[in-house]
């Protein structure tokens, strides 16, 4: 029988064909309300370590602290389940290993102290703080690059009605004219779509990026790295171990002894 081995691989959550691919349009979404989320998320975990901070001397703080670190690790599964149902990725599997029986007779505030963990907190504070950085620097980023693809391509309908409407020429005065390149408004209007359409190509392309920058800040991966574990050793190692341990509680009552005769 052959040995298949089988390790469980990080999901690429690549964007193909992006000018036809709903998963940028959404991408598109969700940097658009990064912004907003960014700035309740940064609102919420300083007010919130603050108050606890503050609250302190008189007891109310101890539970608000560990109520707050409870709501960061929320916010950070919550982005990173976002982040999933934009790629397709799959749904990890996270094992509940707690005994509710040592927890059943103990109030809310020892069960948020027994699973409080200080390096996680640590790190989804560091993550919100990051995800309001990110959400501005990103929505700049994509605001910019698709308005300047978009502008090229609607830069001849902005210029009809202009002309039409107000007889105000914003073509007069361009590096075509600059060049003594006589052509004529159609002719441009080609060449500014094309490029415009180049440009918004190449737009769909960093937003697709950014989400994927966004997916390695957020550990996104982490769950997938975690199950990585070859199938061969876990199928293997009680089967090695269950065979020495038969080895060793063996009888040898069966077994050949040497005879030795009287003389």
């Amino acid at each position: 029988m052959k040995a298949v081995e089988a390790t469980a691989k990080v999901p690429s959550g690549k964007v193909n064909w992006a000018l036809f691919n709903p998963k940028t349009y959404a991408t598109i979404l969700y940097l658009l309300i990064s912004l907003p989320l960014g700035i309740i998320y940064f609102t919420v975990a300083i007010t919130g370590l603050a108050l606890s901070i503050g609250l302190t001397p008189i007891f109310i703080g101890i539970p608000l602290f560990f109520g707050v670190a409870k709501l960061l690790n929320g916010i950070v599964n919550f982005e990173q389940s976002i982040i999933r149902q934009i790629l397709g990725l799959p749904t990890p599997l996270v094992s509940h290993t707690y005994n509710q029986q040592s927890e059943a007779g103990q109030n809310w505030l020892m069960r948020m102290v027994r699973g409080f963990d200080g390096g996680l907190f640590i790190r989804n504070l560091l993550l919100v703080l990051l995800r309001f950085v990110t959400g501005i620097i990103f929505f700049v980023i994509m605001v910019t690059v698709i308005s300047l693809g978009l502008g090229f391509i609607a830069l001849p309908v902005v210029h009809i009605i202009l002309m039409n409407e107000m007889q105000l020429d914003i073509l007069e005065n361009t590096l075509f004219s600059y060049f003594h390149i006589d052509w004529t408004y159609n002719q441009q209007y080609l060449l500014y779509v094309s490029v415009g359409l180049v440009l918004f190509w190449i737009a769909l392309h960093v937003v697709n990026g950014l989400m994927q920058i966004q997916r390695r800040i957020m550990y996104v991966d982490e769950p997938y790295q975690h199950s990585s574990v070859p199938v061969e050793s876990q199928m293997h190692a009680p089967v090695q171990s269950q065979y020495y341990e038969y080895q060793e509680e063996q009888p040898t009552q069966g077994m050949m002894q040497p005879s030795y005769r009287e003389l």
